[in-house]
C-alpha cells in the first residue's frame, strides 16, 4: 500500500472518529442548565392566573379551596410553552367545575411561564429566601441559657460567646446551636480534629489519649497532642476506649428542646453584640 493511501485512510478515520466524538454528547451534558424564563412574560401570567384562577388554585398555585396544587400537576409538569394547558384552560373541565378562560394565546404562554418558573423555584434550593427568624423571647432565652438548658456550664456571655450575635448572622448562629459542625463518624478522622478526643486504657493501667486516627471493632489508633502515634487491636480483654467530644451536650439537646426554646435561645444570642 502506498504512503498517500494510508494517509486518505488515516485522514478518513480521524474525521469518522471527530464526527462521532462530537456528534454524541452525554445523557449529563445535554439536560444542560434549567430553562430560563422571561420575566416580563412571567409577570404578566401571574396577573392573569391571579384574576383567572386564583380564586380556586390559590395566587401562588399551590392549591386553594377548591383547586389543586397545579405545581404537582403532571399536565402542567409536561407543559411546553402552554401546548397541554392551553386546552384545558380554554375549554375548561365543566365536569369538575373548572369553567372556560378565552384568554389569548400569548397569555397562555405567559400564564405558561408563571407556572413553569414557579416550578424551578420550588426545586431549586438557592433560590430558596429565610425570613426572619429572631421570633422568640430573649429574656425568656437568657433564662433558658442559664437555667434548664445549662449552656453556662460550658459557655459564657463573657467569654467564647462575647460579641458572637455581631460575628454571624442569626440564620448562622441558630444553624451552629442545632447542628454542630463537630460530629464524628467511627472509622473516620474528624473535622476539626480539637473536637473529639480519645482515651485508651489498657489492661496494665496504662493510659493514652489524643485525637482519634482509627477507630473500629478491631482496631483503634490516635495521635497524642507531641504527635506520637499509637495503634492497638481491640480484643475482649481490652484495652478500655472512651471518646469524649466536647460538644456531645449540643447533640444530645436535640431530642429536648422545643420550638420555644431554640427561637427563645436564638433571640438570646442574637443580642450578644
Amino acid at each position: 500500500m502506498k504512503s498517500s493511501s494510508v494517509s486518505r485512510i488515516l485522514v478518513a478515520l480521524v474525521l469518522t472518529g471527530t464526527a462521532v466524538v462530537t456528534g454524541q454528547t452525554s445523557p449529563v451534558e445535554s439536560k444542560g442548565p434549567p430553562p430560563k424564563y422571561d420575566p416580563i412574560s412571567v409577570e404578566r401570567g401571574k396577573k392573569t392566573f391571579v384574576g383567572a384562577c386564583g380564586f380556586c388554585h390559590g395566587s401562588t398555585a399551590k392549591g386553594g379551596e377548591k383547586g389543586p396544587d397545579l405545581l404537582r400537576s403532571v399536565v402542567v409538569l409536561d407543559d411546553e410553552n402552554g401546548k397541554t394547558i392551553g386546552p384545558v384552560i380554554l375549554k375548561g373541565r365543566p365536569e369538575k367545575g373548572m369553567p372556560r378562560f378565552p384568554i389569548t394565546p400569548q397569555q397562555i404562554v405567559d400564564v405558561a411561564n408563571f407556572l413553569s418558573n414557579s416550578i424551578k423555584n420550588a426545586i431549586d434550593r438557592d433560590n430558596y429566601k429565610i425570613l426572619n427568624i429572631v421570633t422568640g423571647d430573649p429574656k425568656a432565652g437568657a433564662t433558658y441559657f442559664n437555667g434548664p438548658g445549662r449552656c453556662a456550664s460550658c459557655h459564657s456571655v463573657t467569654g467564647d460567646l462575647r460579641g458572637v450575635g455581631a460575628k454571624y448572622e442569626p440564620v448562622t448562629l441558630q444553624g451552629k446551636l442545632l447542628q454542630p459542625s463537630y460530629s464524628w463518624t467511627e472509622g473516620i478522622p474528624p473535622h476539626p480534629v480539637s473536637a473529639i478526643s480519645v482515651t485508651v486504657t489498657l489492661p496494665s493501667g496504662e493510659s493514652f489519649t489524643g485525637t482519634p486516627v482509627n477507630l473500629d471493632d478491631f482496631n483503634v489508633a490516635l495521635r497524642e497532642p507531641d504527635g506520637a502515634y499509637h495503634s492497638f487491636k481491640r480484643t475482649k480483654d481490652g484495652p478500655r476506649v472512651e471518646i469524649h467530644n466536647r460538644l456531645q451536650a449540643h447533640l444530645d439537646m436535640l431530642s429536648r428542646y422545643t420550638d420555644a426554646d431554640i427561637h427563645n435561645l436564638t433571640a438570646y444570642l442574637v443580642t450578644l453584640k
